[in-house]
């Protein structure tokens, strides 16, 4: 899925804006993050290092205001019924993932966030992290962490070492 909207977002951006802006784009988004990132990046030719960096920067820029914001932004979208069902389903699969997060504490998270697989990333965490109000002095560093980690997984992949 991945490397799917990957393409789809090289292609949009293609020939409009920088390769380097289209990769940070595409890892602020939640679901693409750094992985989809890195994937774009390898399709447009940017070099692994510069790539790294960008996507790495473009993935952790919105983690700290999801910790500090994100039940905030959920209370004040709640009056709104389409929204209501969206938070609904993110606050299941925080509730469904909680266990193994709160059993391993720091290493649940970080884990959680490392591991490139859908529906893991430095978005959920952070999500999982505020949901399950964990400090934000300690969340933002393991998902930093996390999220270099699975950066440095699809690294591994995306560039051909494997």
């Amino acid at each position: 899925m991945a490397e799917t909207l990957a393409h789809f977002f090289v292609d949009l951006f293609q020939d409009k804006i920088p390769p380097e802006l289209t990769i940070f784009v595409i890892s602020l988004l939640p679901i693409l993050e750094l992985r989809g990132g890195m994937i774009a990046a390898r399709l447009l030719g940017v070099s692994f290092l510069k790539a790294f960096a960008i996507c790495y920067i473009g993935n952790m820029l919105p983690i700290p205001f999801i910790l500090l914001f994100i039940k905030k932004i959920f209370d004040i979208l709640r009056k709104y019924p389409f929204f209501e069902k969206i938070i609904t389903r993110l606050e299941a699969k925080t509730e469904k993932n909680k266990d193994k997060v709160l059993r391993y504490k720091s290493w649940g998270l970080l884990i959680f966030v490392a591991i490139p697989l859908p529906g893991t990333g430095g978005w959920t965490g952070a999500l999982m992290a505020a949901l399950l109000d964990i400090d934000f002095k300690r969340a933002l560093p393991i998902i930093s962490l996390g999220v270099f980690i699975a950066g440095l997984i699809m690294s591994l992949v995306t560039y051909g070492i494997f």
